[in-house]
């Protein structure tokens, strides 16, 4: 069982930045795991922000390309979330996930989510 811990978020003013971490903990799978970033605002569905194959390849919603970026630390069993250029419609609770079966999909690993607020 793999458990999820994501930190970082906060409140921002539009056009500031924030980093999410989420550091994973049990088992051994995380450096070849997807990983990925999934964000629900009120009233709306989860969607994917990111994701990111073991080998490095990334995947990003059209609303934030350009403006994010995922990364992981396999080493550390850390994946990020650097978000720039932030803005209100940004604003929502963002989860960690872990075990997609592919980079477009969400596995069955969930962390418990971190909120992101962007006032304008």
């Amino acid at each position: 069982q793999v458990q999820l811990l994501e930190s970082g978020g906060g409140l921002v003013q539009a056009g500031g930045s924030l980093r999410l971490s989420c550091a994973a903990s049990g088992g051994n799978m995380f450096s070849v795991y997807i990983m990925g970033w999934y964000r629900q605002a009120p009233g709306k569905q989860r969607e994917l922000v990111a994701g990111s194959t073991s080998g490095g390849n990334t995947n990003y919603a059209d609303s934030v390309k350009g403006r994010f970026t995922i990364s992981r630390d396999n080493n550390k069993k850390t994946v990020y979330l650097q978000m720039n250029s932030l803005k209100p419609e940004d604003t929502a609770v963002y989860y960690c996930n872990a075990g997609g079966p592919n980079i477009a999909k969400a596995g069955p690993f969930w962390g418990q989510g971190t909120q992101v607020t962007v006032s304008s």
